[in-house]
């Protein structure tokens, strides 16, 4: 198989025999026949491979998640039904209540309310750390029970480029793994793996989908974190599973530990498992992933160039932009480009900010991101709605702050849209 990514889009995952069809086929079953009762039994031990419940794994999820894994350059991978079950999924995988995460505090609101709230309910805590911290500041976000370093390649919505070489260096000095979301850049922009990061998650509902028409998520391990080197740390991959008929994880699967484990245990036990028929669509839809990802940057540096020259905005942040703060780390870890999304400042408030949002025509305003169709939000009032104005500062959120996801449309007619709403509400 190719070793670019943009070909592995088209090609991976699935590779049909003589006289089968040329597309995946839909599995769109719920249950798998067998005539023997001992071989079912070796399925539920795990000692051999196959399908008996859709709940833990269905084939068409999985060359759905075998073409992802093979783009992120990863040994084993999972759909679930969302991004936000793939992050949960990854944490917990690893973390038992009394355990500890470190996490950029620059994260998309939703996975920072999993977090901050939803896990520590579970007696999980998290220490969340500026992106831009210190190595210093960094180390000292450690405890002796963390189990976990977690960040964005690209944080939603202020755009901020996570330091993967950074970040992974504490984590393995402290013998845990770095889980990066990549959702943003996809592995046509980033390769994390590349760079020290352990496990990838996606929300595929974004760019793989990019036709707003499938929730999804998925998570890639690199096979590269050695689990029994920190035995003491990862019980739950390293010492026998009484719930599974004491399979010991890191031992009995190798490479394969993390995500079995997260199927046999997770996704028996919370079921976040993806219809097959959004799988499937959305597999189609990998295919033009490169295409797309090179239009999206292409009318973002365009439309992030002309909200720039506007004077009536008061800021723009995209990391594809030269001079943005965080250009240079998206040239070293993102050479091909970032994404699609750009975050600009609309002074005068939140009623200017709303009625700005409000005159766009073309331009939708969508709880959404990502799309071959632009829309845009307003973060404050929305998505991180949930958050006090300090988390909203430390998360990169500011009251002004407006995210403009651009899509494949011409970047003329982007461009028009934002200027006539710039100039119904501030005048030409």
């Amino acid at each position: 198989m190719s070793e670019h990514v943009d070909t592995i889009c088209v090609q991976g995952g699935y590779q049909p025999g003589n006289g089968e069809s040329r597309t995946p086929p839909i599995i769109q079953a719920t249950t798998f026949k067998y005539t023997s009762s001992e071989q079912m039994s070796r399925l539920f031990d795990l000692s051999e491979s196959g399908y008996f419940y859709t709940r833990l794994q269905n084939p068409t999820n999985d060359t759905v998640a075998a073409k992802i894994c093979e783009m992120e350059g990863g040994v084993a991978a999972m759909l679930t039904s969302s991004g936000q079950a793939a992050n949960f999924f990854a944490l917990f995988n690893i973390c038992n209540e009394g355990d500890h995460i470190v996490a950029s505090s620059a994260i998309y609101g939703g996975t920072f309310n999993l977090i901050n709230v939803t896990m520590r309910k579970m007696g999980i805590t998290c220490t969340f750390v500026n992106p831009d911290c210190s190595d210093e500041e960094l180390e000292a976000a450690f405890q002796p029970n963390t189990k976990a370093v977690f960040g964005e390649s690209i944080s939603n919505p202020a755009l901020i480029v996570l330091d993967f070489e950074k970040f992974a260096g504490a984590a393995h000095r402290h013998g845990v793994p770095l889980i990066v979301d990549n959702t943003f850049p996809t592995p046509i922009n980033c390769r994390p793996f590349e760079y020290g990061v352990d496990i990838v998650t996606h929300a595929t509902t974004k760019y793989m989908d990019g036709h707003g028409s499938c929730v999804g998520g998925a998570i890639v391990d690199s096979g590269n974190f050695d689990w029994m080197a920190h035995a003491n740390k990862f019980p739950g991959m390293c010492t026998p599973d009484d719930s599974y008929h004491g399979v010991t994880y890191a031992k009995d699967f190798g490479k394969a530990a993390f995500i079995t484990k997260a199927t046999a245990q997770l996704m028996r036990d919370f079921g976040s498992t993806p219809a097959p028929i959004n799988s499937w669509i959305m597999g189609m839809h990998l295919e033009s992933l490169g295409v797309r990802m090179q239009r999206h940057c292409e009318n973002a540096l365009k439309v992030a160039q002309f909200l720039q020259s506007d004077p009536r905005i008061s800021w723009v942040s995209f990391p594809g932009l030269p001079g943005d703060k965080y250009h240079a780390l998206a040239e070293k870890y993102m050479p091909n480009g970032t994404c699609g999304v750009i975050s600009f400042g609309v002074p005068g408030g939140r009623e200017k900010v709303a009625s700005f949002l409000d005159h766009l025509k073309m331009i939708s305003i969508a709880t959404h991101v990502a799309d071959a169709r632009s829309c845009t939000l307003y973060p404050a009032g929305t998505t991180h709605r949930q958050l006090t104005e300090q988390q909203l500062e430390e998360a990169g959120v500011g009251i002004d702050l407006v995210r403009l996801s651009c899509g494949i449309e011409n970047a003329d007619d982007i461009i028009a849209d934002l200027k006539q709403a710039l100039d119904t509400v501030f005048g030409e």
